[in-house]
């Protein structure tokens, strides 16, 4: 019986399986018939973390996902060899706390991590921009989905010194951004536009938008010829050498073209039945907000009632635990330093070619914050990112085998569900993200 390449898909937020089986399927035709050292490839869709269980947090959903890994594959006698995963929005944030814990378990001592996958994954979290339904949604995300709200928009204190999750994942300290550096290949795949859910900043890990006003800033992009919507290269054209743009429309205007309210896919009719829905909107809509309130903030009650339950249940082995003992012997160190600074050593980086700043060189830390702030200050309409999200796009940046893939789904409401084929059965649109699966896998080493 061949050794096994296990393949971990993990679903996002309200996910379930099911959202991932077109990625599946097209692996399974491009990679389930190859074999390379003598590995098979087998893939998991991850299934203990699901619905409503994604409210969780991205801790949780990890710890069980960890445990779910290899358990069937095991019963049948097979022995796992080549290890990769892939995570879909919020399931690219729960791989890297995934791998984390497996790393902390020394299973890639036996196993050989190879791909690190994600698509339209908020790596740094939900950015803030200079906008009202901005603000609304900074301000209800955290009250509304439970832990997992609390940690996309950064608001927890998951740590013992109280930094938010996302930021400890980004930490060049930490077992969970060391163990992304132990997979050779590592991919991320960002819509570059039109993702009303995740964002390209996050997604892409960049602290500027190049795409945001494509239509004017003279950006040139090049695509894959076999790989449809996939961005093959693009530049910025100097400001200096743009044509003069035409004045913006009058607000008649802009209601005179106005192809109709931006309503979900499963609601868009053609006439007579749009006519309906539009007339019907005044009650339609305010009575659809008022159920989903009620209906997350119910769901949110379910996950602080089965958060409490977990952590009176859980161990000393979870790995905030093991951090924050972590974080207790480095503030020993601290004051051992004090008394006898000759004898510490100087930490080095695990990022080659780099190294860190020294723990108690206050000014220099200063002076590098305020050098990366008025560095990667956005403009006006770019996210209003904090130091913490600014400092974690840096250190994942500096991750050398990381390639970064953008995607433009030009004409679409939201791109967020395309991107991986979500739900092509109910909404045939979500089949133009073919040619990203069909290049991840493709890409994929076996």
């Amino acid at each position: 019986m061949p050794d096994v390449h296990l393949l971990v898909l993990i679903h996002g937020m309200w996910g379930n399986p099911s959202h991932l089986a077109h990625a599946n399927k097209v692996i399974r035709e491009v990679k389930g018939g190859a074999q390379a050292s003598g590995a098979e490839l087998e893939v998991l869709v991850a299934e203990t973390n699901k619905d409503e269980s994604t409210y969780d947090g991205i801790d949780w959903g990890g710890e069980r996902v960890a445990e779910e890994k290899t358990v069937d594959l095991e019963k049948e006698g097979r022995k796992v060899t080549r290890f990769s995963v892939a995570g879909y929005s919020l399931g690219g944030l729960v791989a890297r706390y995934v791998i984390g814990i497996l790393h902390q378990s020394k299973f890639f001592e036996t196993v050989k991590p190879v791909n690190f996958t994600t698509m339209a994954t908020p790596h740094i979290g939900i950015p803030r921009f200079p906008s009202t339904f901005s603000s609304i949604s900074a301000f209800l995300g955290p009250k509304l989905l439970s832990r997992s709200g609390e940690q996309f928009f950064c608001v927890d204190k998951w740590s013992p010194r109280g930094k938010p999750l996302v930021e400890v994942l980004a930490d060049p300290d930490r077992i969970f951004y060391q163990a992304l550096l132990l997979f050779p290949n590592i991919t991320i795949y960002a819509n570059a536009i039109n993702d009303l859910t995740v964002p390209y900043v996050t997604s892409g890990i960049s602290a500027e938008d190049p795409f945001f006003e494509y239509k004017k800033n003279g950006i040139k992009i090049d695509f894959h010829e076999k790989y449809k919507h996939v961005i093959k290269s693009y530049s910025i054209v100097p400001s200096s050498s743009l044509a003069i743009t035409k004045e913006p429309r009058s607000w008649l205007e802009s209601i005179r073209n106005m192809q109709g309210p931006p309503l979900p896919p499963r609601f868009q009719y053609e006439f007579p039945l749009n006519l309906a829905i539009y007339t019907l909107l005044p009650i339609l809509f305010p009575t659809f907000i008022c159920l989903a309130v009620i209906r997350l903030s119910f769901q949110t009650h379910k996950s602080r009632s089965r958060l409490r339950n977990l952590e009176a249940e859980s161990t000393g082995d979870r790995l905030v635990h093991i951090i924050g003992k972590l974080e207790s012997e480095l503030e020993s160190a601290v004051a051992e330093f004090y008394d006898d600074p000759q004898g510490t050593p100087t930490a080095t980086s695990p990022i080659p070619g780099t190294d860190l700043v020294d723990a108690d060189d206050s000014t220099a830390f200063t002076s590098t914050e305020e050098k990366g702030k008025s560095r990667l200050k956005p403009p006006s309409y770019q996210p209003l990112l904090t130091s913490g999200q600014l400092q974690a796009i840096e250190n994942l940046n500096k991750i050398p085998q990381m390639k970064k893939e953008q995607v433009f789904f030009e004409g679409v409401r939201n791109s967020h569900a395309i991107i991986v084929c979500r739900d092509p059965k109910m909404f045939k649109h979500h089949l133009e993200g073919e040619g990203v699966l069909r290049h991840w896998a493709d890409h994929f080493e076996l």
